[in-house]
């Protein structure tokens, strides 16, 4: 299991809870013991993560035992089929999407998947999709807005891949075409950012109407070591470069970029996913509830309102 320096001593404690609950189901005497322990990774976590840096942040949102969209999917949407394919080129499994059931409603699941491993991650190409995989999120985009169907994506990509066949077969025109179909549609549709969320390959699963956001998940226009290399020439100030383009999920929030943080459990979403999911499933409960009295008339109106309040400016 890959550990970071700086999360190595919650890490460890994780691994013991972990440990002795398996124990305490088949001893109860136990019970005591793992009460405490957990407590005390709660406050070890809280004390460590509580002081990281920026670019401690953007590392935690990269970790590559965090879980990714297929991981929430299995466990708060149920009866998931994948469709495949854009109808025009190809299938790109850097996205996947599909159509499914959260809590009793029918729903259309968009989201960027990385992969467990070299060989995995060389078929989903790191979660960098090409056009064919943004085409076949508008193909989803069309289909929910023409079937009434609640939308949820998930965010959790370095970038769109800027390889010479994406260019050619029209990656900005793609990811442009997912923006303009994402901000018409007439149903819910709510985004969470699960990991990092780089550049326009981000947004163009971004344009909702409620943008929530896991406590150690990133948001920007660029890369730190992309931002570094272009400003400084130097790569290797990417650490400064995290901390200027404000891009953690406490910057996001008190920028109006996102409209929540869900709190992960200690050690981060990578050590109980099935915590992480279960905050995640609650907020995405509550936003939608919320975003069906607005009916379908109200829903652009509402993305518009959200997206035109971004950003600070003066009148003259």
């Amino acid at each position: 299991m890959h550990v970071l320096p700086f999360e190595k001593p919650v890490a460890d404690l994780c691994d013991r809870v972990r440990a002795l609950r398996v124990a305490a189901e088949r001893d109860t005497s136990l019970e005591g013991e793992l009460a405490q322990l957990e407590a005390e990774v709660r406050r070890l976590a809280k004390s460590t993560f509580g002081e990281l840096t920026p670019h401690q942040k953007v590392q935690l949102s990269r970790h590559p035992n965090r879980p990714y969209t297929l991981d929430y999917v299995k466990r708060f949407i149920s009866g998931f089929i994948e469709l495949h394919g854009d109808r025009r080129f190809g299938d790109d499994a850097s996205i996947v999407a599909g159509l499914g059931t959260f809590q009793g409603r029918n729903v259309a699941v968009i989201g960027h998947q990385k992969g467990r491993g070299t060989k995995e991650n060389m078929k989903r190409n790191f979660g960098m999709p090409h056009p064919e995989g943004y085409r076949k999120a508008i193909r989803l985009y069309e289909l929910a807005d023409r079937f009434n169907l609640p939308i949820l994506t998930f965010i959790d990509t370095p970038g769109a891949y800027p390889g010479i066949g994406a260019e050619e077969r029209g990656q900005s025109e793609a990811i442009g075409a997912a923006l303009a179909t994402l901000a018409r549609v007439r149903v819910p549709v709510i985004a969470s950012i699960i990991g990092e969320g780089g550049s326009g390959g981000a947004l163009a699963l971004g344009v909702a109407n409620r943008v929530l956001v896991l406590e150690f998940g990133c948001y920007s226009v660029i890369s730190p070591e992309g931002c570094a290399a272009i400003l400084w020439k130097d790569g290797g100030r990417a650490e400064e470069a995290a901390a200027r383009l404000k891009m953690t999920a406490t910057d996001l929030l008190s920028l109006g970029v996102v409209d929540e943080i869900l709190e992960e459990p200690p050690g981060g979403a990578h050590q109980d996913p099935d915590a992480a999911a279960s905050r995640l499933e609650a907020s995405l409960a509550k936003h939608l509830g919320e975003l069906e009295a607005l009916g379908a008339g109200g829903l652009p109106a509402d993305r518009y309102k959200r997206f035109r309040s971004l950003g600070a400016h003066v009148e003259l």
